[in-house]
């Protein structure tokens, strides 16, 4: 039974699960707004069906599960003086991922290639994550002016140590071993096995199909670095975090250092608090309407139309950002970004069920 088939998206139940296939492997599998809202309706049908059993998601392709959110008619928008379009996507977009968090069955994700951004949101909130060798994993949005959304900063707050903050403000990406060490991912399956996975959970809508099929990850990178990423990132604010890394003589410092100095300053310094508060939060909503307070604003008041402009548009990779740096930043500037939205009751932002 089809519930959506169209060229961005293929959901329909088979077997005993239900189905969620991203089909737009030349655009990289962006989730665009309806694509978003199909994926929500989804979740309503499927949640009370004693049929379903399971939720799968996939994606057509080899280069990515999901690379991001379609931002093309955001940027429009705004570009134009409209700010309600990507306000409204964010608010949609938003409720989907917190359904998708509390979904009561197993939700399974199979996330090959990249999974970054708005990817992260329908492919890192389930209860059976799994990764392969291609797999890479980012929160990459400061470098357009934006902060982790989607409910990122949850995970990067849960992640070990410091390695949230390194990771939501650098955007670095994550392999298999990296993914599931920090909380993005669950499970190691090689690529070449999914096909006889997704045959047995259709078959038997039984979730342990992918305990068994699980395997050790290959060593990651990250492990080498974390003693460093803990002492440089410790600090409160990105200031704090910059001035430490500016001491340090060693070769991982200095790089990341170059990164952070690459990416907005209002979009890293909100990451850094973004990730603070998170750690407090009881769940998703909490972490959501925090991120919504700063992405309501991204364009008519942060970096994200010239971060948009200046990495996928002009591609010129030199973005003119508000704040030369973090040390021209006046605090009160992070403040008004994280302030509650005048006159906005978002959904998602309810009571934790």
């Amino acid at each position: 039974m089809d519930l959506v088939k169209s060229d961005d998206i293929y959901i329909r139940r088979e077997g005993h699960v239900g189905r969620i296939t991203l089909t737009r492997p030349k655009a990289l599998n962006a989730l665009g707004y309806q694509m978003a809202l199909e994926v929500e309706k989804a979740l309503d049908v499927w949640r009370d069906d004693d049929a379903v059993k399971l939720i799968l998601l996939d994606a057509e392709g080899d280069r990515a599960f999901c690379a991001g959110g379609d931002i093309q008619e955001m940027y429009d928008t705004a570009k134009a003086g409209d700010f309600e379009y990507g306000r409204k996507f964010w608010r949609d977009e938003y409720r989907m991922n917190a359904k998708m968090f509390e979904f009561p069955k197993p939700v399974v994700s199979l996330m090959q290639g990249f999974t970054m951004g708005g990817g992260v949101g329908i492919g890192c909130h389930g209860s059976h994550r799994v990764v392969c060798d291609s797999s890479r994993i980012a929160m990459p949005e400061c470098g357009i002016g934006l902060i982790p959304d989607v409910g990122g900063t949850l995970i990067l707050a849960r992640a070990p140590g410091r390695l949230g903050e390194y990771i939501g403000m650098s955007g670095v990406q994550l392999g298999a071993a990296d993914a599931i060490y920090t909380g993005f991912s669950d499970y190691y399956i090689p690529e070449e096995a999914w096909p006889g996975l997704i045959t047995t959970l259709c078959e038997t809508g039984d979730v342990s199909a992918v305990d068994a099929t699980a395997r050790t990850a290959p060593d990651g990178t990250l492990a080498a670095n974390e003693e460093t990423v803990n002492r440089h990132f410790a600090g409160e604010t990105a200031l704090d975090i910059l001035r430490s890394l500016e001491g340090a003589e060693d070769v991982f410092s200095a790089k990341t250092l170059k990164t952070l100095r690459r990416n907005s300053p209002l979009a890293v310094a909100a990451t850094v608090e973004l990730v603070h508060r998170a750690r407090g939060a009881k769940g998703i909503r909490a972490a959501l309407g925090q991120e919504y307070r700063f992405t309501h604003r991204a364009a008519s008041e942060g970096d994200f139309i010239e971060g948009i402009r200046a990495q996928i548009i002009d591609k010129d990779r030199n973005p003119t950002w508000k704040h030369a740096c973090v040390e021209d930043l006046p605090p009160v500037d992070v403040t008004k970004m994280l302030m509650p939205v005048p006159g906005i009751k978002v959904e998602f932002e309810g009571e934790e069920p």
